[in-house]
C-alpha cells in the first residue's frame, strides 16, 4: 500500500511538473523568430488572466494539462497577450498588447490566434474544454500552414 501511494504521488508530481514547464512569452517578435527557427506555430492567447472566467477555465482544462504541454513543447511557441485587472504590467507591455488586440480585431476573451513562423495568421480558436479537440484543431492548422 505504501508503494502505491508513493507511486501515485510521484506520478502526480511528474504530470504537474510537465505542465508547469511551459514557457509563455510576451514578446511577439521574439516568439516569431523562435517559431521560424524551430519550424513551429505561434499561439497567441488573448486573455484576462485574473478576471475572465472562460480564460481561467481554458488554462485549467487545456493549457495546464500534460497532454497539451507535451504537444506545445514540440509544436508551438506560446505567447500570452494578457489584459488583467489586478496584475501589474509595464506600460510598454500594455501598449504592445493593445496593439495586438487591435491588429487581430479581438472582440472577446479567450481568443486564440495561431500564426506561422512568417507571422501570417493561419487560424483562430475559442474556448474548448479539453486538450484533445484543441490539439486536433491545432494539428489541422499546422497542416494548413
Amino acid at each position: 500500500m505504501k508503494k502505491i501511494v508513493i507511486g501515485l504521488i510521484a506520478c502526480c508530481a511528474l504530470l504537474r511538473a510537465g505542465a508547469e514547464e511551459l514557457q509563455w512569452l510576451t514578446d511577439l517578435p521574439k516568439a516569431q523568430a523562435q517559431a521560424k527557427k524551430e519550424n513551429k506555430l505561434v499561439m497567441l492567447d488573448f486573455t484576462g488572466s485574473d478576471w475572465c472566467g472562460w480564460c481561467i477555465k481554458l488554462h485549467k482544462e487545456v493549457f495546464s494539462q500534460p497532454e497539451f504541454a507535451a504537444y506545445a513543447k514540440k509544436n508551438l511557441v506560446l505567447v500570452e497577450v494578457d489584459f488583467p485587472k489586478r496584475k501589474e504590467q509595464t506600460a510598454d507591455l500594455k501598449k504592445a498588447n493593445q496593439a495586438l488586440s487591435e491588429k487581430y480585431k479581438i472582440e472577446g476573451y479567450p481568443t486564440i490566434i495561431v500564426l506561422n513562423g512568417e507571422g501570417d495568421q493561419v487560424g483562430k480558436l475559442d474556448y474548448m474544454n479539453s486538450p484533445k479537440p484543441f490539439i486536433a484543431k491545432l494539428d489541422e492548422l499546422k497542416k494548413k500552414s
